[in-house]
């Protein structure tokens, strides 16, 4: 049982930057792939960022290197670096966790545990 908590949402103005926190408890985080994902109104849940269980690869859901994952297994936390956010942005911010696959990492029904999320909004 994995247990997700985020903070750091909070509202910006575009150009600027957030990051955001994941802190896990439980056992075995390292054995676990990390993900963001999030939600506007009126839309699907989205991928972000996935982080694999040792850190060694990452992912991301757009090229253009605006947003950073990274984790720390020592103490069990997952952040999202967030630069140059744009108003569309703006979402629900939610933390994930699957045990141990890789693969699949950008579909949110592979994952087992979620956060309950962080809101991000970003004005013009």
């Amino acid at each position: 049982q994995v247990q997700l908590a985020e903070s750091g949402g909070g509202s910006v103005r575009a150009g600027g930057s957030l990051r955001l926190s994941c802190a896990a408890s439980g056992r075995s985080f390292s054995d676990y792939t990390m993900a963001w994902f999030r939600q506007a109104p009126g839309k699907v849940r989205e991928f972000v960022a996935a982080i694999i269980a040792g850190g060694g690869s990452q992912a991301y859901a757009e090229p253009r290197g605006r947003f950073t994952i990274s984790r720390d297994n020592a103490k069990n936390m997952v952040w999202l670096q967030m630069n140059s956010l744009e108003p569309e942005d703006t979402a629900v911010y939610y933390c994930a966790a699957k045990y141990r696959e890789w693969n699949y990492y950008s579909d949110a029904r592979r994952y087992d545990y979620w956060g309950r999320g962080t809101q991000v909004t970003v004005s013009s």
